[in-house]
């Protein structure tokens, strides 16, 4: 199967699980969930695909991560409705679509963003079901870590807004908001399938600088994309003054870094021990990807 195909089937297989993480739309606070679906509607999961494959790589089904699989993106999710707000980007399109606050309102995403974060550890909670206890209080452990990472990360990319162009301080946004992310999804994956601690280890650096790739490229996308393909608008990053990789290194040193950071994922890939096909082919499609 190609990545395309795998990324399709596994999208089939989280969206009908995401819904058991959603309370029913009913009553007066019944439009908290609508918008919480509404969101979730859209997106490549590519960050679930990561915890489920991290599993089969050290010898785990991946539907036996499903639930950890689901927080991540619950949790992903919640954090691009309040990346959204006007408070933060002021961006109006998500995911091809108008973003939470523009569908509903401002009051609507900040809940619904909120009840996702929560669904979220009722997913992480649910792992424990076929999991050992002590592998998903691990896990919940480094997630609890990964979404303080992203919070910094955020915080730090708004009020970076205000400084001139800094190679150290783009490097930190760039590994919490984002890479953080990818890093403790890959070490989720391979704790619950009882990997040994080098092996966590390498498939968190492979994703680590999978991360920094996918940030990167989507730091080039927005200086150089379409935004009718990206699904979100495009030059909204030097508008606000962000810092980004063509900010803080121009657009040809730009593409010089993706190619080093591929290669270099491609190099970790090689070493793992099972599923390398998808863990090459991965770096590839982050590169390529127009959206």
């Amino acid at each position: 199967m190609t990545l395309q195909a795998i990324l399709a089937e596994n999208a089939a297989i989280v969206d009908a699980a995401l819904k058991k993480y959603i309370p029913p739309a009913e009553g007066p606070g019944g439009h908290i969930p609508q918008a919480m679906l509404y969101m979730l509607g859209a997106g490549k999961r590519i960050r679930p695909l990561v915890v489920m494959r991290a599993a089969q790589t050290f010898g785990l089904c991946g539907e036996e991560v499903l639930p950890t699989a689901c927080a991540y993106e619950l949790l992903h999710t919640a954090t691009l409705i309040h990346d959204d707000l006007p408070c933060i980007d002021d961006s109006p399109l998500r995911r091809g679509r108008a973003s939470c606050h523009v569908q509903f309102d401002e009051a609507t995403a900040v809940l619904a963003g909120d009840a996702l974060i929560v669904a979220s550890y009722a997913a992480l909670a649910d792992q424990a079901r076929v999991s050992p206890a002590e592998l998903v209080l691990r896990v919940i452990a480094e997630f609890s870590a990964g979404v303080q990472a992203v919070i910094a990360g955020e915080a730090a990319d708004v009020r970076g807004e205000q400084l001139p162009p800094d190679e150290q301080l783009l490097q930190f946004i760039h590994l919490n908001k984002t890479a953080a992310l990818f890093v403790a999804a890959a070490r989720a994956g391979a704790i619950l399938a009882g990997a040994a601690e080098d092996q966590i280890e390498a498939i968190g650096q492979y994703a680590r600088t999978v991360g920094l790739l996918f940030q990167s490229t989507d730091d080039m996308l927005d200086a150089t994309g379409d935004a009718a393909k990206l699904g979100k608008p495009t030059g909204a990053d030097a508008t606000a003054g962000k810092q980004t990789y063509p900010g803080v290194y121009g657009l040809e040193e730009t593409r010089r870094r993706i190619r080093q950071l591929q290669q270099e994922a491609s190099q970790m890939a090689a070493q793992l021990p099972a599923e390398q096909d998808f863990w090459l082919a991965l770096p590839e499609l982050l590169v390529k990807r127009q959206s």
